[in-house]
């Protein structure tokens, strides 16, 4: 059994099932684990945003998608050469990941019998089930049975505690800075379990743009930044250069910075390290840090 994984979350998942031998092929976005560097890479992106700030990286995406010219490209030959005959990919977002058609029309192009799992998930639970899903397409049920049912009882123990709570800050998970998106599908159902009233999004919908009028309106106690694709220290440098404006200048509430790509974006094992996360930024004298410096910081 040979494995292309086209998403940094079925990387993951693939490794926490035991299978980091069978993976032969991923993506130039794949970064963990970091055992998995030297995987043959079968994708790249259309677009440099090594030296680019969100609003750049905003418009060059939105032109792209205009355009109808894809932001990634799947690199067939190198895809054919791996030998994979299972291959996980995603309908979730064209932004995200390579897309599914873009998938279909190199698999139309090589040689073989490859088998073409695809993912969509929108809540903690879709999340378990893909990884159920990789598991029994890889006979891993019985790993897969038990890393979801840790996962479970993580959520669980969050969930035992927070369901005590009256007093429940109103937050805003900002997933994007310029211009400002807000945090969607699994998200929403994060803040709420881990003790917070998410304000401005809906448990299962995707992440959507909004105005700073909209994030004044809805007076959240916490803002939790959560930027896609960035980690702590790309996050913190973003906010320092985006910070300005009415929304910010009247803001008085607290402030905090995460890495979003690896505990929020990613739809995999490391997502319920997210909710822990959350519910130590919401709630510090019921959860006392336990994770890292480099997960999160208060910024206010």
């Amino acid at each position: 059994m040979k494995i292309c994984s086209l998403l940094p979350s079925t990387t993951e998942i693939v490794c926490a099932l035991g299978l980091e031998k069978n993976l032969v092929a991923i993506t130039h976005e794949c970064d963990f684990p970091n055992t998995i560097l030297d995987k043959t890479v079968v994708t790249r992106s259309l677009i440099d945003h090594s030296n680019s700030n969100s609003q750049e990286i905003n418009t060059h995406i939105s032109e792209a998608m205009h355009k109808g010219s894809g932001i990634y490209e799947i690199l067939t030959s190198a895809l054919e050469d791996s030998g994979a005959d299972i291959i996980l990919t995603q309908e979730l977002c064209e932004v995200c990941a390579v897309s599914y058609s873009e998938v279909e029309k190199s698999i139309r192009e090589i040689k073989g019998n490859q088998k073409v799992l695809s993912f969509e998930p929108n809540d903690l639970n879709g999340i378990l089930e893909s990884i159920e899903q990789i598991g029994h397409h890889t006979n891993t049920e019985s790993i897969a049975s038990d890393l979801t049912n840790n996962l479970k009882d993580r959520i669980r123990k969050v969930k035992a505690k927070t369901d005590l709570i009256k007093q429940r800050p109103k937050v805003l998970a900002i997933e994007w800075l310029s211009p400002p998106f807000i945090g969607g599908h699994w998200v929403p159902e994060m803040v709420e379990l881990a003790g917070g009233s998410n304000v401005l999004g809906k448990v299962t919908s995707p992440s959507r743009e909004i105005t700073w009028d909209e994030a004044s309106d809805a007076n959240p106690d916490i803002v939790v930044l959560m930027v896609c694709g960035f980690d702590l220290g790309k996050t913190i440098a973003e906010f320092e250069t985006t910070n300005t404006g009415e929304f910010w200048d009247n803001y008085s509430g607290e402030i905090f910075a995460t890495n979003g790509s690896a505990y929020f974006s990613r739809p995999g094992p490391r997502i319920i390290n997210g909710l822990e996360i959350l519910s130590e930024i919401i709630h510090p004298t019921i959860f006392p840090k336990n994770s890292s410096q480099d997960d999160w910081i208060q910024l206010s």
